[in-house]
């Protein structure tokens, strides 16, 4: 188990976020493994925070599971395993240096993507899209969500690039997302039980971090049906882009 108490001012804000996204806040989660990955390597950052992942998705998707849309299920998680698959097998040829840039960059862009929406932006995906056409892309976008999220569980953008755009009504957009990822994050427990990331010292850590997950989760779920999130996203995603540019920071000054 860890003790460095740098670690865990970091990592009992990011486990409370998480465990906000889980309960209906979408997104702000994704701030939990850059700010983890501000202490500890990237590496060890997501193997403790997938036991973490695991249980909150059990009340997440306990909360909204009457209200999910099964055509992006069934469209995107074939194209997820493909990509947790990909990212299995390049783990071992990528560096520390490497996933520190990437998730910088996937947090500033991912940020500024959520702020650009927030004051009116849209994503530009035509409606009339041909359906084989748009499965296709589906399934594309469910390999790239799938891969990042192996990486530094980070598939919410790929994942809302698609999903997004069909304007699911708001219980169904938190449901849907809810069991998507719920189920990614077992397919991704062989890969990193195979790669050794779940030893005694990561495990006993996310163990000690439960209890703040579960309680902030359905914290989640009783919030976000009483307050306007608006003020609060946007500083999340202002956090994310400074969090980010700092991790970019560390990938070129270690580079």
């Amino acid at each position: 188990m860890l003790h460095d108490p740098f670690f865990y001012a970091l990592a009992i804000p990011a486990v409370i976020l998480m465990g906000l996204a889980k309960g209906g806040f979408s997104g702000v989660g994704a701030v939990a493994m850059p700010l983890l990955a501000l202490a500890i390597s990237p590496v060890q950052a997501a193997a403790i925070l997938l036991p973490i992942l695991i249980v909150q998705d059990v009340v997440g998707v306990w909360a909204f599971r009457k209200t999910w849309d099964r055509r992006t299920l069934t469209i995107m998680l074939p194209g997820a395993s493909i990509g947790i698959l990909l990212g299995y097998l390049l783990a071992a040829k990528v560096s520390s240096v490497t996933i520190l840039a990437v998730l910088g960059a996937i947090s500033i862009l991912f940020a500024a993507q959520r702020l650009w929406l927030a004051r009116g932006g849209r994503i530009a995906t035509p409606r009339d899209i041909p359906a084989p056409l748009d499965a296709a892309l589906g399934v594309g976008l469910g390999a790239a969500s799938g891969f990042t999220s192996q990486i530094a569980h980070a598939g919410q953008p790929p994942f809302q690039m698609w999903v997004l755009p069909k304007a699911l009504p708001p219980a169904s957009l938190v449901g849907t997302t809810a069991i998507y990822f719920a189920v990614i994050n077992w397919i991704k427990v062989p890969a990193y039980w195979a790669l050794g990331q779940f030893t005694a010292q990561n495990l006993l850590t996310a163990a000690a971090l439960l209890p703040v997950a579960i309680a902030s989760t359905f914290a989640g779920v009783w919030l976000v049906r009483r307050i306007d999130p608006g003020r609060f996203y946007t500083l999340i995603y202002v956090l994310m882009i400074l969090v980010g540019g700092q991790l970019l920071w560390e990938a070129w000054s270690k580079a």
